[in-house]
């Protein structure tokens, strides 16, 4: 007699059908899932190293250019270097003492003008056309006060907000960090590669390269499209003479490199100083001029002076700026956007996509 055939499919059988092979993908993806969750959670643990170390590859990228161009008309590499590096420190001390300086000296004329626009702005709200009572004014300013101490926002900042001496570290590291990067660039890059199996370096080199490309033409025309910005504001803060009319510039520059969202919370923060300094008036004349510097902005300094290195749709940068808020605060808004080019340009190096806009974007990035 025939033995019946079992009609139940084997265990090994089970994975061999769409649904198997679709419950091994969503396996693999948990795990790769799970491992990008674990290294994210490891560096968030040690921000005191990540972060001097992101700002220093970031900045390598942008001065690289001109440690290039000394190198090429006879400096030595030592002196090109030393000089490239002095030259971004001295920017940078030079910027924050004139921001202090000029700070400190319109203290005492910035108060009493805060307190003549504040008795102006409560009257107009008391007074004008859609009168609000002392009440609910209040009910404002103290939900305004919790927002900022216990939402959200205040979490992050007091959670982001590191000790004196922490910064001071960091800010250290970052200058160690930075010269090294300039000096032995390459070296370093051919030996993280070289922990890399073989059949794997050529590529990753490559994917290196770009990234610098990339990042360093991020770096350079996002800094010239905020220095655009705060040129427009701070000449219009000066028309109006509105205080602190170039420590609110500074603001503006440094908000460019948050892109969408930074420039125009530095105008905000500007307008509403020109409110309770100078009136409603001086107000909506600047809004005008934040509105224009914006609009220049987005339909032509970007797409002028970016072009195609960052090929990144803006819905993606608003997530990753949005992800970069939540992981690591002001910083990590910072620093989403140049992280997220880099790994996009990764990607598309590693899969073989847009091998022939290679040579297109290394021309805009050297143009900007």
């Amino acid at each position: 007699m025939a033995e019946t055939p079992d009609p139940r499919p084997r265990l090994g059988e089970l994975w061999t059908d769409a649904l198997g092979r679709a419950g091994i993908r969503s396996i693999q993806a948990l795990a790769v899932g799970a491992l990008v969750w674990a290294v994210i959670w490891v560096l968030l643990r040690v921000p005191l190293v990540v972060i001097p170390v992101t700002l220093a590859v970031i900045l390598a990228s942008a001065i690289a250019p001109l440690v290039r161009r000394l190198d090429h008309a006879g400096w030595p590499r030592a002196l090109a270097v030393l000089a490239s590096f002095i030259a971004i420190l001295v920017v940078f001390g030079g910027v924050v003492t004139g921001i202090v300086f000029l700070i400190r000296a319109q203290s005492h004329e910035l108060a009493a003008r805060f307190t003549a626009g504040f008795e102006q702005l409560h009257a107009f709200l008391t007074n004008g056309p859609v009168p609000v009572s002392d009440s609910q004014i209040n009910q404002a300013r103290d939900s305004l006060q919790q927002f900022f101490s216990n939402g959200s926002l205040g979490s992050e900042a007091l959670t982001g907000a590191r000790t004196i001496g922490e910064i001071l570290a960091s800010f250290v590291l970052m200058v160690v960090i930075l010269f090294f990067f300039l000096k032995d660039g390459h070296e370093i890059k051919g030996f993280l590669i070289g922990f890399m199996p073989a059949r794997y370096r050529d590529r990753a080199w490559l994917a290196a390269e770009r990234s610098a490309i990339v990042l360093g033409g991020y770096v350079r025309g996002t800094a010239l499209v905020a220095l655009a910005d705060a040129v427009i504001v701070g000449v219009g803060l000066l028309v109006l003479q509105v205080p602190l009319a170039l420590p609110l510039a500074v603001f503006v520059f440094i908000g460019g490199f948050i892109p969408i969202v930074g420039a125009t919370l530095a105008g905000v923060l500007a307008i509403g100083i020109a409110l309770v300094s100078n009136g409603p008036v001086t107000a909506l004349i600047l809004l005008a001029v934040v509105i224009l510097a914006n609009q220049l902005e987005h339909h032509l300094l970007q797409p002028l002076l970016m072009g195609k290195v960052l090929s990144i749709h803006g819905l993606a940068i608003l997530l990753a700026l949005a992800a970069g808020s939540v992981l690591a605060g002001i910083i990590g808004a910072l620093l989403a956007v140049p992280v997220t080019a880099v790994g996009w340009t990764v990607v598309k190096t590693w899969t073989g996509r847009g091998e022939a806009d290679v040579e297109n974007e290394k021309d805009n990035a050297a143009a900007v």
